[in-house]
């Protein structure tokens, strides 16, 4: 598990860098189709480059993926980060930033919450319930379309893709979660995320304003398996954080 983890910080850390990635799991969606709804989403830039994805939870707070906040093992400085909100185009996204000092990242899962300036959009609802076996569920991110040099084909613009949930100990989700662990797995149905939307939203299948946040996405194997932090085993901490 912490092989995978370290992994996947590398491959935000590439992105940030401006490193090619040839391959190693990670946080794209490569596939899918382009998004015509994601008013939740949000898109994480550091140093104005963009690196990962992200949900507004409440007008202030964004969760997002633990990993995209390191450099070399060091936290990203506050001054560094903005996130652009409220437009699936991100270049048309209004610039928001953090407050500084105002972060947290669980103990258990892949997730941090940083606080930031109030945001005029909707934000997410969060799933009280466990994801099942067989759910179809939608992801969310403005990350690459192509493998390979992953930073050449960031999306401007939200795309999404639909992934089935896997059981846990299904053979194919070796090394992607485990049994009672903080994740759960999903197998490709349309399309697969990767680099650029790590923390992204999985969300589930409902009509607009009605659907739920299950997951934060945090790697993926590029061709048929990603996994995610999933929300209800995190919802006591994501609750007191932002009662804050």
């Amino acid at each position: 598990m912490m092989r995978r983890t370290r992994a996947l910080m590398l491959t935000a850390l590439l992105v940030v860098t401006g490193t090619a990635l040839s391959a190693a799991p990670a946080s794209a969606v490569i596939g899918g189709q382009k998004s015509a709804y994601g008013p939740w989403a949000v898109r994480m830039l550091v140093d104005g480059q963009p690196v990962c994805t992200g949900t507004a939870v409440s007008d202030q707070w964004i969760l997002s993926a633990s990993h995209c906040f390191y450099e070399q093992a060091l936290p990203i400085a506050d001054k560094r980060i903005s996130f652009r909100v409220g437009n699936l185009d991100m270049r048309k996204g209004t610039t928001v930033r953090p407050l500084p000092g105002k972060r947290e990242g669980s103990a258990q899962a892949d997730m941090l919450l940083i606080k930031v300036a109030p945001m005029k959009i909707r934000t997410a609802a969060l799933s009280t319930a466990p994801v099942r076996p067989g759910q179809t569920v939608r992801q969310y991110g403005w990350g690459a379309t192509c493998e390979g040099d992953e930073n050449a084909c960031q999306s401007p613009v939200l795309k999404q893709s639909d992934l089935k949930i896997v059981r846990s100990s299904d053979p194919r989700c070796a090394g992607h979660n485990l049994p009672d662990g903080p994740d759960f797995c999903m197998e490709k149905v349309t399309g697969i995320p990767a680099g650029g939307d790590s923390g992204g939203p999985i969300m589930s299948i409902a009509p607009q304003g009605k659907e739920v946040l299950l997951g934060v996405f945090n790697g993926s194997d590029r061709e048929k398996i990603a996994e995610a932090g999933e929300v209800s085993r995190q919802l006591a901490w994501i609750r007191s954080v932002v009662r804050r």
